[in-house]
């Protein structure tokens, strides 16, 4: 049977996990694990308006993934693909204005997290525009 994490090419799934990994390999371990949950559970349930604690971090990657996307592709829609450092700065603003998140983590975690995440989605969407259309994870 085929894996359906090695054939995604959604490209929020891979750039979460991929951010996943990232973190994880520096700060959070189990976040892998935390992010494929909140993978699966994505559309289950209604998102919480707030991020209550970093245990909870792996929906919020998850949702980080889902905004940068929007917002790339909103960006996008308007001119050429717009900067990394455009892309962060209008996710950071949505998630500080609506207030969605965890106020256990502090100031430079909280954006590590928002670039790291922005980052691997736009690689993911950078690959996904390549000659053959596929994003690899």
């Amino acid at each position: 049977m085929a894996d359906p994490i090695a054939e995604s090419t959604d490209p929020v799934e891979l750039g979460a996990r991929a951010a996943a990994r990232r973190l994880a390999a520096q700060t959070y371990p189990g976040l892998p694990d935390d992010v494929e949950a909140a993978l699966y559970a994505r559309g289950a349930a209604a998102r919480p308006d707030q991020y209550t604690d970093v245990a909870s971090l792996g929906a919020l990657v998850v949702s980080i993934a889902t905004l940068a996307w929007t917002v790339y592709n909103d960006l996008k829609s308007r001119a050429a693909a717009p900067p990394r450092e455009v892309t962060v700065r209008h996710v950071h603003d949505r998630l500080v204005r609506d207030d969605a998140l965890p106020p256990a983590l502090g100031p430079a975690e909280r954006d590590r997290i928002i670039v790291v995440t922005v980052d691997e989605i736009l690689d993911a969407a950078a690959r996904q525009e390549e000659p053959g259309g596929q994003a690899s994870p």
